[in-house]
């Protein structure tokens, strides 16, 4: 195994690899040439077909032993935007800071954990890297579990490196995450003259009754670990360019964030009861992009607990806020924690780590791995 790598100078490489969602070739280029030299044996393939695909995928495991830690992340990106200081691919160092595209959300993790990954030889250690987190994530880390699936591969305990901190580098860490379901309705009615509303058939106050009712709905009112699940009418459309004209359709899309009293499935379901209430004939489609998850506070958030504060001085809030993350579908293989850099910048122009935290993030990494595997 080659000596200890520098966390500051892999990210460096990583965001010097342009890598907009779906990331291919050259930052898979750059992890593998850091990874093999440590013993990991690196599986990299692609996945899917078009238009969600294709997308590379990264497995990387090493190790043996009894017990077996994986961290998952993804080195895929939101495009750069307009506005940069420097250049979005630069991974420049200006005034203790690393500036990319990337750099928290979620590069410099990624490096982190290979140089703590540098630090040891012990125990089973994996990687589960996606190259499509930020886009459809159809054939990302879905992908990955079913590759891990074919190889008998299950891991004991698996940490997401998601940019979870907020003001300071260990102040929260990810044991949950809500649920989520966009739904769409679509009412049909009969187009014709506004002047003869008895030979057509207007849909919107359908569609406003359905929408009434839904409105007044209140899921739950929280739980000890997750806020309350909240519906919100995201659109509502109609395409009617003329004012003398009942449209022949009127339409509507809703967005469900729900906590783990409620099943994606069962939402979809009780939304079209309503709907078909109030609209003969109407088409209720829902997706739903990942069920709600919980990790119970525990062996493996005490463990992260006590290496954030070895190295910070920080005992971290434990947290079921945010939005999604891949964390929804690694949840169904193991115990899931997520832990990361300050998000501040994350998705923002001039999105930047200070590199004090880069280094911390790895000793607190470097500790997670030694009492996780001990």
């Amino acid at each position: 195994m080659n000596g200890a790598i520098d966390p500051v100078a892999l990210t460096q490489a990583l965001l010097r690899a342009d890598s907009v969602t779906p990331a291919r070739g050259t930052v898979f280029d750059v992890l593998e040439a850091a990874l093999v030299p440590l013993g990991f044996a690196v599986d990299r393939f692609m996945s899917g077909e078009a238009p969600d695909g294709p997308v590379e995928n990264l497995l990387a495991v090493r190790g043996d032993g009894p017990r077996h830690l994986a961290f998952a992340g993804h080195v895929d990106v939101v495009p750069p935007g307009e506005g940069w200081t420097g250049s979005p691919w630069s991974g420049e160092v200006r005034g203790g800071l690393l500036y990319g595209r990337g750099a928290v959300d979620m590069k410099g993790a990624v490096a982190a954990f290979v140089a703590a990954a540098s630090r040891t030889a012990a125990g089973t250690l994996s990687l589960i890297i996606t190259g499509d987190e930020e886009g459809p994530a159809t054939y990302g880390t879905v992908a990955l579990m079913e590759r891990m699936a074919a190889r008998g591969i299950v891991p004991d305990l698996c940490l997401v490196g998601e940019p979870t901190s907020t003001a300071r580098l260990g102040d929260m860490v990810k044991i949950g995450r809500r649920g989520s379901v966009n739904i769409w309705i679509d009412v049909p009615g009969r187009q014709g003259h506004v002047a003869y509303p008895y030979l057509a058939d207007n849909p919107i106050p359908r569609l406003i009754a359905i929408l009434a009712e839904i409105e007044a709905i209140v899921l739950d009112e929280g739980t000890d670990w997750f806020q309350p699940s909240n519906i919100e009418v995201t659109d509502i459309t109609v395409g009617n360019p003329a004012h003398n004209v009942i449209p022949a359709k009127a339409s509507a899309r809703l967005s469900i964030r729900f906590n783990d009293r409620h099943r994606g499935a069962d939402l979809i379901d009780r939304i079209r009861a309503i709907a078909e209430r109030h609209a003969p004939g109407v088409v209720v489609t829902g997706k739903v992009s990942g069920e709600a998850f919980l990790t119970a506070p525990g062996a493996f958030s005490t463990l992260l607990s006590e290496a954030i504060a070895g190295a910070t001085g920080i005992t971290p809030e434990l947290s079921t806020t945010g939005g999604t993350s891949d964390a929804r579908f690694l949840s169904k293989l193991c115990p899931v924690v997520e832990f990361g850099l300050i998000n501040a910048t994350m998705h923002k122009v001039d999105e930047a780590v200070a590199v004090e935290d880069l280094r911390t993030l790895t000793d607190i990494y470097a500790d997670v791995i030694a009492r996780a595997l001990a």
